[in-house]
């Protein structure tokens, strides 16, 4: 939820070649990458603009796009702090199938860092057009929060989404406008939740009537990572990175194979699981600490160059070309 911390990433320019030109072999395909920050970032944060450059750099030709909710940087920030979620996922459902490589790619690779990962998997959901690939998401609150981190008494913007968020987290006002309470989720307050959450009781298909296409569309991905931090204790609690929900009295964590989300697939995790395409990734520090030899690893073996074979057996089509 704090903006990215990197260490010792190298800085390189980004390449202009198309993504699905590969450098390497005719017969695969680099795969456009698109990344969603976390709450108090910005789009032109020196840190997310290494993460672009190393993932260049891992994988040559990789086109990267960082969502943007605003034209400048201040904007942008305080959009992580205060707007409707639902209204911020169709903008950028819109600007990506806007952006003329993206559009045309056959595919493209997600990577959400903490709100930015459930922020992806609600636009893989509810429009997932461009289709995602792979999905990675770091320190991701997929089962929400049931705390607020403290801000900075500088942080005027953190300040008043606090403040929001702790007296009055279930009104309509705080539903459609203060950002983390649209993901807030206490399992002690699961009544309110179900019956006022305006983002994740949707997204996460808690409600009685299930929207079976969020679970198509889930189930099409091809791999689902998620990364949690050991020592995480800004995102409360750190298993919901992992779909995992904690009983904020006893402590006690029922991971997600074990619950009803998991059981009657109610996303279509369930279809991944049994096919391999989930992962649960554990990575010392605190929240949004990535070593630049986390990242590199993660570049290698998820958003890696594929065979045009595999991406035909999902029946997309590889393009060469605008």
């Amino acid at each position: 939820m704090r903006p990215i911390a990197l260490l010792a990433l190298a800085t390189t320019a980004l390449s202009a070649v198309l993504p699905w030109q590969s450098t390497a072999d005719i017969d695969e395909t680099q795969l456009p990458l698109v990344i969603w920050h976390g709450l108090g970032d910005d789009f032109e944060r020196e840190g997310l603009k290494e993460v672009a450059s190393l993932a260049e750099s891992v994988n040559p030709g990789t086109y990267v796009h960082l969502i943007r909710l605003a034209d400048d940087s201040s904007g942008d920030r305080s959009a992580t702090f205060i707007g409707n979620v639902t209204e911020q996922i169709s903008l950028v459902c819109d600007q990506l199938a806007a952006d003329p490589i993206l559009r045309t790619a056959p595919a493209i690779n997600a990577l959400g860092f903490s709100q930015g990962g459930q922020f992806l998997r609600g636009y893989i959901e509810r429009c997932n057009s461009p289709p995602v690939h792979n999905l990675v998401t770091f320190g991701s609150q997929h089962n929400g929060i049931s705390e607020f981190e403290s801000c900075a008494s500088t942080d005027w913007v953190c300040r008043g989404a606090e403040a929001l968020l702790r007296s009055g987290r279930w009104t309509s006002f705080a539903q459609s406008r203060v950002v983390p309470a649209q993901y807030f989720r206490d399992p002690t307050e699961l009544d309110l939740y179900l019956e006022k959450s305006n983002f994740l009781a949707d997204i996460n298909n808690e409600r009685a009537v299930k929207n079976e296409t969020y679970k198509k569309n889930l189930a099409s991905l091809n791999r689902f990572v998620m990364y949690m931090f050991e020592d995480d204790t800004v995102a409360v609690p750190k298993e919901s990175a992992f779909f995992s929900e904690v009983d904020p009295t006893t402590g006690e964590v029922t991971p997600l194979h074990e619950r009803p989300i998991y059981k009657e697939d109610w996303l279509g995790l369930k279809q991944l699981g049994e096919k391999g395409k989930l992962e649960f990734i554990t990575i010392p520090g605190q929240h949004m600490q990535i070593s630049a030899k986390i990242l590199q690893e993660a570049f290698t073996k998820y958003f890696g160059p594929l065979e045009e074979s595999a991406l035909s057996l999902q029946g997309l089509v590889v393009q060469r070309g605008l």
